[in-house]
């Protein structure tokens, strides 16, 4: 389940922009296999990825991407990016810590002027939203 605008951290086609009648989009998926164009959303979507698998879960010894934290991404512009995110529960005593985090590992990334974390609750985290990687290390595979 995904806000309008935004894109699951896997799919990084639902980040395409409207452009002018006969224009190619301005975020076009790249084809199967070939990289994200330079500057584009979606090379910007990999990017932030990149720099939020640097952020661990102190809790839980695995980065909050593999944990399945991240939800997607939604674009206000090319350069403001908002990045949705969740908690494996509500009562989590680092939520505000991670956020931080997690904004300020955005705004690494080239080409981000702003980055602003929205925590969300549903749909709510689950073993199931952890990546093969984090499932065979918790034993899930």
């Amino acid at each position: 389940m995904t806000a309008e605008g935004a894109s699951p951290v896997g799919d990084v086609s639902a980040s395409t922009s409207a452009s002018p009648a006969g224009a190619p989009p301005a975020t076009a998926p790249s084809p199967a296999g070939s990289p994200p164009a330079p500057g584009s959303r979606q090379e910007k979507e990999l990017l932030i990825k990149k720099a939020l698998k640097k952020i661990y879960d102190p809790e839980i010894p695995m980065n909050i991407v593999d944990l399945g934290l991240i939800y997607g991404y939604e674009w206000s512009d090319d350069t403001h990016v908002t990045v949705r995110m969740t908690m494996t529960g509500p009562g989590c005593p680092v939520a505000g810590i991670l956020a931080e985090e997690v904004k300020s590992g955005a705004e690494t990334v080239p080409g981000i002027a702003e980055a602003k974390v929205d925590v969300v609750w549903e749909p709510p985290w689950g073993p199931e939203k952890m990546s093969d990687f984090a499932k065979r290390q918790f034993g899930y595979l």
